[in-house]
């Protein structure tokens, strides 16, 4: 397995309080990795180091073995970096297709050619890149006026836009229907299988966690405290007592995911 991201000895303080301390890992193409913890175990605070949106104290972040620390988020998102957010970062003015060409155009460096009208550049590469994700059929439709879910691909299809080797994703789950967010996290499966992006994700959805996640890190105050397949992760003491309770209501069902 090729390891596209290298995170070591990461360190963050904000004043007196370590938000993240010494911590380490690796996400590998075609993985899919969950980053859970309790709310401020410091998992927000990595994925913005992660980034480009903070700067870490110490430690070293790389990319196919590129060391991006300290970066812009620009620089870090030009190495291969995409994210989606919590709350969908999509430009509501724009249709469904300029959103994914205002990507397209920024990415082939076409963003300020001043002397070519923009919206006929790209098109048909956006809509490729939609109806990857099911959203080709609106294409033309205004993104203000779209559901929740398909703000959520949407958003997928911007982030894949740039076409990442990396690719975080900050709560994808949240604020959707429980149906939608299977969806969601199937077709990133799917992508995952198709380009071999390597995924880190956080999620507070436990069934969407250890139904989709390949391995689990799970952080509490700033730190690592378990790392490793599902399974492992559920029966793990230490995780149960500071973030699952007893487990039980995350007992494996009968034919469903470990």
């Amino acid at each position: 397995m090729t390891v596209v991201l290298r995170v070591e000895h990461l360190v963050k303080s904000f004043g007196g309080v370590r938000a993240v301390d010494d911590v380490g890992f690796t996400v590998g193409a075609g993985e899919r990795v969950a980053l859970i913890g309790p709310n401020g175990a410091g998992k927000t605070t990595v994925f913005n180091m992660l980034n480009g949106q903070l700067r870490p104290d110490h430690g070293s972040i790389q990319i196919d073995g590129v060391e991006v620390r300290g970066r812009r988020p620009r620089a870090i998102w030009r190495r291969g970096v995409g994210r989606t957010f919590q709350i969908t970062a999509t430009l509501p003015s724009m249709t469904v297709a300029e959103n994914v060409q205002m990507v397209l155009l920024s990415f082939h460096r076409r963003l300020f050619d001043i002397w070519r009208p923009a919206a006929p550049r790209y098109r048909d590469q956006a809509l490729a890149l939609l109806d990857r994700v099911g959203m080709a059929d609106q294409a033309d439709r205004a993104s203000a006026t779209l559901a929740y879910g398909d703000l959520k691909r949407l958003e997928l299809a911007v982030a894949l836009a740039s076409r990442p080797r990396l690719l975080l994703m900050d709560e994808p789950t949240a604020g959707m229907a429980p149906r939608e967010r299977a969806e969601l996290m199937n077709l990133t499966a799917a992508l995952v299988a198709e380009s071999g992006v390597a995924v880190l994700f956080t999620e507070h959805d436990m069934d969407i966690v250890f139904g989709h996640a390949s391995r689990i890190i799970v952080m509490n105050q700033g730190t690592i405290i378990a790392s490793g397949q599902p399974a492992d992760i559920r029966a793990d003491a230490e995780v149960q007592a500071v973030y699952l309770g007893s487990g039980a209501m995350f007992a494996p069902r009968p034919g469903g995911a470990a």
